[in-house]
């Protein structure tokens, strides 16, 4: 089963940059998703510099990770190009 591991980053706060006390993330199963929301996250990882047309100033950005085929990898995007399934499994906590 593979899992996704979602970091929110950035926005006017800078959530997890280093110097912050907010931490967003959180983890959902793939087999969880639509099939429309697995299809949108395939797409991600295969050309995420795509997603970037869509970029707001100051906007969030979602770091998304997972075990691939041949070890970990991640993709970092706009807040507009995750499903909105993926962005609700992140919670804020104080560290």
């Amino acid at each position: 089963m593979t899992v996704l591991h979602v970091e929110r980053l950035g926005g006017l706060p800078g959530v997890g940059s280093p110097r912050s006390r907010l931490k967003s993330c959180g983890e959902i199963a793939l087999s969880s998703l639509s099939q429309r929301d697995r299809a949108t996250i395939e797409d991600l990882f295969r050309a995420p510099s795509a997603a970037y047309a869509a970029a707001v100033r100051d906007g969030f950005r979602y770091r998304i990770s997972r075990d691939g085929g041949s070890g970990a990898e991640s993709v970092e995007v706009p807040e507009s190009a995750v499903p909105a399934a993926v962005a609700a499994c992140v919670k804020d906590t104080f560290v």
